[in-house]
C-alpha cells in the first residue's frame, strides 16, 4: 500500500459511524452480516448506513458480495493488516535529525 491508500482507509475509519460499522464487520468474521443486521446492531437508518458502507467499500477495507436480494458486507481483512502493516513498519526504529533540522 502507498500513503494516499493508507491515509483514504484511515480516514474513512476517523468517523464514529464507519469506525463502528467496520469493528462490526471484524467481529462478525468471514461470513460478514447484511445491510439490515448491520443496521440492527449499530441503530443507523438504511440511507446512513448506505453512505457510510460506500465509503467504506471506496477505502477498500469493506467488500459486498450480492446474494440473492441481500447485500453480504465483510470486513477486508487483508485490507486491514496491509494498512496496520503501513503504519507499524518502521516501529521503534529510531529517528535521526539531519544536521540542517537541528539548528
Amino acid at each position: 500500500m502507498n500513503e494516499s491508500q493508507v491515509a483514504a482507509a484511515l480516514a474513512a475509519l476517523g468517523h464514529e459511524a464507519r469506525l463502528g460499522i467496520f469493528r462490526l464487520l471484524v467481529r462478525a468474521g468471514p461470513d460478514g452480516l447484511n445491510i439490515g443486521e448491520v443496521g440492527r446492531h449499530l441503530g443507523l437508518a438504511p440511507s446512513t448506513l448506505a453512505h457510510h458502507l460506500g465509503a467504506l467499500v471506496a477505502a477498500g477495507l469493506v467488500t459486498q458480495e450480492r446474494q440473492g436480494r441481500e447485500v453480504i458486507n465483510r470486513a477486508d481483512f487483508d485490507a486491514m493488516r496491509r494498512v496496520l502493516g503501513f503504519v507499524t513498519a518502521e516501529c521503534c526504529m529510531g529517528v535521526r535529525l539531519a544536521r540542517e533540522d537541528a539548528a
